[in-house]
C-alpha cells in the first residue's frame, strides 16, 4: 500500500449494531457521544487528510468504566479504537471499519509521585505538559518531547520518543508499567516500580508501542529525572546539509552526552522564519541543547562548537534564558504548521525513517538529492542525535503526477534506510500507511509471528483493526 492511499473505504454505520450502540447508551448516558461532528473529531490524526469517522465515541473518565465498554464491544463484535490527543500522523486514530472510538483525554489524572523513587503513575490521559507543570515544584521532569503535546497513553502506544531521545531514550525505556484492558474487557497490570526484573515475559514492553492493536492502556508508570543544574540551548549555521549532519554524528561518536541534537534543512529554517520569527541565516541549521552541571555544560558546548567549526560550521547562537530556549523549541516544534504555509494550497504529509548513525549522513543526503530531482516542496527536519529524519512531503491530490513523485521519493527513502540496517519509522509507528514495509523490514516470519500474537490476545480482531495489519 503507498503512503498516499486511503486505508480502507470510508465505513458505513451497520445495522446490526443498533443494539449495541443502545446497550453503550444506556450504560454511559452522555458520556456516549453519536453526533457527527465528536465523530469526524474523533476520525483523523494530524497526518491522515481522510476523515474515517467511528459510530460513536466514548468519553471514557476510568478504567473501569473502558473495561465495561470494550466488553459490550467483544459481545458484539465492535471494532474498538482508542484515543488520546489526536496527534499521531499514521492514521492509527481512524475507523476504517466504523465502532466505538474510546476518547482516554478525560483521564487526565496524575496518580502518584515518588520524588525518592523517580517515578510516579498518571492515567493515560495527562499530557506531557501537564505532567511537568505537575511536577516542576518538585525539581523533577519527565523528558521525553514528542513535539506535540500528546496525552502519556498514546505516547505509550505508539512508543514515542522526539527530540530529547538522544539522551534519555523513548518511552520503551521510561515506561516501568502499565494498566491496561485486554480485548475481552478483562484488566491487567504489567511491570511494576522496581528498576529491574527477572519474573516472566515483559509484557509492559508488549503494549508499548503496540499501537491501541492489542489493548487499551488506561494508567502508566513513568521514569522521572531531576532537573538538570544547568541548561543551555544554541543555534548553528553550517554551508550545507552534510557538514550540519556531519558534525552532529561527530559529536554522538565522541562520546558527548547531548540532550538534543534537531537538524532543519535551508527549506525548513526559511519556513521557521516566516511563521516564528526565528531570524536565522535560510542555511542548513542544527539546535544544540545540552543539559548536566554548569561545568559539564560549558565543556559538551566547547566540543560541539569545536567540531562545528572544523565542518564549516558558523559561531553558536545561544539561548541560555528559559524564556529564549523555550522560544527556539517552541519554534522547532512547530516545524510541521511553519511547512503548511510553504504552499497553502497543498497538504503537508509527515514522514520519518531511522538509520544507524553512521548511515545517516549519506541517507540525508540523497533524500535530498531525491526530493530536488522530482521538483518536490518537502522540508527535512531531524533528530539527527539518534538517526531519526523526517519528510514533510508537500502535495495535491488532484496532481496525479506530483502524488506519484513523491510516492516514489518516499518508497526510495525507506528502501534506502531499511539497506543501510535502518527502520521504516523511527517514531511515528506503522498505523494504516506502512503496513506494507512491516515484512520488508522484518520479514515474513517475524510478521508471521506478529500476528499470532495478535490472533491469541485478539482472536475477534476488535482492537483497532486496520492499523499495523490489514487483517
Amino acid at each position: 500500500m503507498s503512503l498516499l492511499s486511503p486505508p480502507q473505504a470510508p465505513h458505513q454505520p451497520l445495522a446490526a449494531w443498533a443494539g449495541a450502540l443502545a446497550e453503550l447508551a444506556e450504560a454511559f448516558g452522555p458520556s456516549l457521544r453519536t453526533d457527527v461532528s465528536t465523530r469526524e473529531q474523533h476520525g483523523r490524526g494530524e497526518g491522515y487528510a481522510q476523515v474515517l469517522p467511528p459510530d460513536a465515541v466514548l468519553l471514557a473518565v476510568s478504567t473501569e468504566q473502558v473495561a465495561r465498554a470494550v466488553s459490550i464491544c467483544a459481545r458484539w463484535k465492535i471494532p474498538v479504537i482508542p484515543y488520546g490527543a489526536g496527534t499521531s500522523l499514521e492514521g492509527h486514530i481512524t475507523a476504517p471499519f466504523g465502532g466505538l472510538s474510546i476518547d482516554l483525554s478525560g483521564m487526565d489524572t496524575v496518580l502518584r509521585v515518588s520524588p525518592d523513587d523517580l517515578d510516579c503513575t498518571v492515567q493515560a490521559g495527562v499530557t506531557r505538559e501537564q505532567l511537568n507543570a505537575h511536577l516542576r515544584d518538585q525539581g523533577l521532569f519527565f523528558p521525553i518531547d514528542p513535539g506535540a503535546n500528546a496525552t502519556l497513553g498514546g505516547m505509550s502506544s505508539t512508543r514515542a520518543s522526539g527530540t530529547n531521545a538522544v539522551r534519555y531514550g523513548t518511552m520503551m525505556s521510561n515506561v516501568l508499567a502499565l494498566t491496561v484492558v485486554l480485548p475481552d474487557g478483562s484488566v491487567i497490570h504489567t511491570g511494576g516500580r522496581a528498576r529491574k526484573s527477572a519474573a516472566g515475559y515483559d509484557l509492559t514492553r508488549l503494549f508499548v508501542g503496540s499501537e491501541g492493536t492489542l489493548g487499551v492502556i488506561t494508567e502508566v508508570t513513568l521514569r522521572l529525572y531531576g532537573i538538570p543544574e544547568a541548561m543551555s540551548a544554541a543555534t548553528c549555521a553550517f554551508e550545507t546539509l552534510e557538514a550540519a549532519v556531519a558534525t552532529v554524528v561527530q559529536l554522538v561518536q565522541s562520546g558527548v552526552p547531548v540532550a538534543r541534537a534537531e537538524f532543519m534543512d535551508e527549506v525548513q529554517v526559511a519556513a521557521s522564519n516566516r511563521h516564528s520569527n526565528l531570524g536565522l541565516p535560510e542555511k542548513p541549521h542544527i539546535f544544540f541543547e545540552f543539559h548536566g552541571s554548569t561545568a559539564s555544560v560549558a565543556e559538551q558546548a566547547a566540543t560541539a562548537s569545536e567540531l562545528a567549526q572544523a565542518n564549516g560550521g558558523g559561531a553558536f547562537a545561544w539561548a541560555t534564558l528559559p524564556e529564549d530556549r523555550a522560544r527556539l523549541w517552541k519554534a522547532r516544534h512547530q516545524a510541521y504548521f511553519a511547512a503548511l504555509a510553504l504552499r497553502p494550497a497543498s497538504e503537508v504529509l509527515s514522514t520519518d525513517v531511522c538509520v544507524p548513525v553512521s548511515a545517516l549522513v549519506e541517507v540525508v543526503a540523497q533524500t535530498r538529492r531525491d526530493i530536488d530531482a522530482n521538483r518536490l516542496i518537502a522540508p527535512i527536519v531531524g533528530h539527527v542525535g539518534d538517526g531519526n529524519f523526517h519528510v514533510l512531503f508537500h502535495l495535491r491530490r488532484d496532481d496525479p503526477d506530483e502524488m506519484a513523485r513523491v510516492d516514489a521519493v518516499h518508497e526510495a527513502m525507506i528502501a534506502r534506510a531499511l539497506a543501510a540496517g535502518g527502520t521504516c519509522t523511527g517514531e511515528h509507528g506503522i498505523g494504516a500507511g506502512k503496513r506494507d514495509h512491516l515484512v520488508d523490514e522484518h520479514g515474513a516470519a517475524a510478521v508471521a509471528l506478529m500476528r499470532s500474537l495478535k490472533r491469541t490476545i485478539d482472536p475477534a480482531g476488535i482492537m483497532n483493526p486496520g492499523k499495523v495489519f490489514l487483517d
